[in-house]
């Protein structure tokens, strides 16, 4: 079966035709936002996908993340600093997007040296040298841009999302450069990396999190509740858009019940 792929031209399409979508939608959030900041018109299909990813977490995820946290600690942070490094392009286009040349140059120069002197991103010199990380995307982009957060929506496999981070997720997918269409199948091999890599890195991060991602799904009153209250806060206060931003996100006691009065 050959491998999915777009054509750049068509790459451009699609992501232009999302981020109409993403401004159109998500500019009439304002009239359907519950009086506990939560705009969530989707619940009953919501609750639905949260079911099958907690399904998902339970037979596949988990076991997988644990086994995979037998590896040796030294090659779990070699292929994540390798999948972060592919990132960067992405980083530095986004950061571009909305107008933060620091972060732009940032990004550049963490790619470009990791690249090199860190054999194409398996090592990260540029923290040793005291070069600060920077991450962003199109989510931020389309933020930065007015766009509102639109509805919360619970995606298959990828969790916890916002209208307008499911778009930016998708465009952020199709502006990969390894992503492109080509007929040269070393370029096809090439396009299984990113997946790879970031499938890793999640993997990682589940097995790194045990602990608190058990207590959220398996241990609160409301799974579904407490990830959408614990993934909008988040969301918020790294974009800057929390009326509290002094509050850590991550304070939250999974515990708790979310309709206790």
């Amino acid at each position: 079966m050959p491998a999915f792929s777009l054509s750049k031209a068509s790459a451009r399409s699609v992501a232009a035709l999302l981020t109409v979508l993403a401004l159109s939608a998500c500019a009439t959030q304002e009239a359907v936002t519950r009086a506990d900041g939560i705009n969530d018109p989707y619940e009953t299909q919501n609750r639905k996908v949260h079911g099958f990813n907690k399904g998902l977490d339970k037979n596949l995820v988990r076991p997988v993340s644990q086994a995979y946290g037998v590896v040796p600690v030294e090659i779990r942070n070699t292929v994540n600093n390798f999948s972060e490094n592919l990132s960067m392009p992405r980083v530095a286009v986004n950061s571009l997007l909305q107008g933060d040349l620091r972060g732009t140059g940032l990004a550049t120069v963490r790619f470009v040296m990791n690249s090199t002197i860190g054999l194409a991103g398996l090592f990260d010199p540029a923290t040793e040298l005291k070069i600060p990380q920077h991450t962003t995307d199109f989510g931020e982009t389309l933020a930065v841009w007015g766009a509102g957060e639109g509805a919360y929506v619970e995606l298959p496999v990828f969790g916890p999302s916002t209208q307008r981070d499911a778009v930016g997720l998708v465009v952020d997918f199709f502006t990969n450069p390894l992503t492109r269409n080509t007929n040269n199948k070393f370029d096809d091999d090439l396009r299984a990396v990113p997946p790879t890599t970031a499938t890793a890195s999640v993997l990682n991060d589940r097995e790194k999190f045990s602990d608190t991602i058990d207590s959220v799904l398996y241990e609160s009153a409301d799974s579904y509740a407490q990830s959408r209250s614990i993934y909008l806060q988040n969301r918020r206060f790294e974009l800057g858009q929390d009326e509290q931003t002094d509050i850590d996100p991550f304070s939250a006691d999974p515990y708790e019940d979310p309709y206790a009065e």
